[in-house]
């Protein structure tokens, strides 16, 4: 039986959070193991697993994505027991699967939940980001300089743009964007994995984000827009399709025009929406997964939720051995 109800409930949100615990526990045991196809087999199983005890009409409209040649929760796959909330699910058992299996940091387990129909289904290409949180929402223009940006969102925060931290990928195909940025006399942030960490600091107290800037994949940029949605924060997407095949790809997709650009509402068209990760190894934005002295696993979470019920959350669990 298919309902078109709210997919923001308490019920809904904590079992997707379950989701995230169990499939960053299943490749907890491949940090540092140098093998990121077992682990992120490892959390897809779990995930998929545990999604199909959920009482929901769910549809993977994002899975793990070609590029890295992992076992993926395929797009259009359908999960859940069939009763409840038709929605769509976007998600990464393990987001930054190289850092893991290297044993660095920044590792996580992350998934978008909308209801059916809003989320944009982004091939697995390279897409343009920009994004910001509250105090500059309204205010970026992907169609802009990084430096016009700059100066637009230091007018909203009251800040100068020498006051300003950018944060980039440490890419070659971003040397220009980092210039940029040095040449305004702002702050650079490099980091080497997982931009949506960095999109979602731009949305936090306590991390000293401003703007996030760069190219990286589509389908995370999806996924970093749905919570800065929750948050409060913007978003703004431009699809670079590389070649005819990529192109097709698109159109395929029901995207007609990819040369467009994407606002936040183009890329998630409903509030009704949200967000979980989990830290598989310790990062920016979250702890990661602590085995203690008696096999017991202490998670760290984050959650929030668009909506009526904005908000956002930090959520710490032990599940004891059993």
């Amino acid at each position: 039986m298919q309902t078109k109800s709210r997919v923001c409930t308490q019920g809904l949100v904590m079992d997707f959070l379950a989701v995230s615990q169990q499939a960053a526990i299943a490749a907890y045991p491949w940090i540092g193991k140098g093998n990121k196809l077992e682990a992120d087999g490892a959390g897809t199983g779990a995930m998929r697993e545990r999604m199909n005890t959920i009482d929901m009409n769910g549809k993977i409209v994002i899975g793990e994505g070609e590029m890295d040649e992992a076992p993926m929760l395929y797009i259009n796959e359908e999960l859940g027991t069939g009763v409840g909330p038709l929605v769509d699910i976007a998600v990464d058992p393990v987001e930054g699967t190289t850092l893991m299996a290297k044993g660095q940091e920044n590792s996580l387990t992350v998934i978008a939940v909308a209801e059916r129909g809003s989320l944009l289904h982004a091939p697995d290409m390279y897409m343009k980001k920009l994004a910001v949180g509250p105090g500059a929402k309204g205010c970026i223009d992907i169609e802009l300089s990084l430096t016009e940006n700059m100066m637009a969102v230091a007018k909203a925060l009251g800040k100068k743009v020498e006051d300003l931290t950018v944060m980039i990928q440490d890419r070659p195909r971003h040397t220009a964007l980092m210039n940029e940025v040095l040449s305004a006399g702002a702050r650079l942030k490099l980091f080497s994995d997982v931009d949506i960490t960095g999109a979602i600091a731009t949305a936090l107290d306590g991390i000293d984000v401003d703007i996030l800037v760069g190219t990286g994949g589509a389908p995370e940029g999806v996924i970093a827009a749905t919570a800065l949605k929750c948050l409060g924060g913007d978003f703004q997407a431009k699809l670079l399709p590389q070649d005819d095949q990529e192109w097709n790809r698109c159109r395929t997709m029901g995207i007609d025009h990819p040369e467009n650009p994407l606002r936040l509402d183009d890329i998630i068209k409903t509030e009704d929406c949200f967000f979980v990760a989990t830290g598989i190894t310790d990062g920016v934005l979250l702890s990661g997964i602590k085995k203690t002295e008696n096999g017991n696993m202490k998670t760290c979470s984050f959650v929030t939720v668009g909506g009526a019920t904005k908000n956002a959350q930090y959520i710490d669990a032990t599940f004891f051995k059993n």
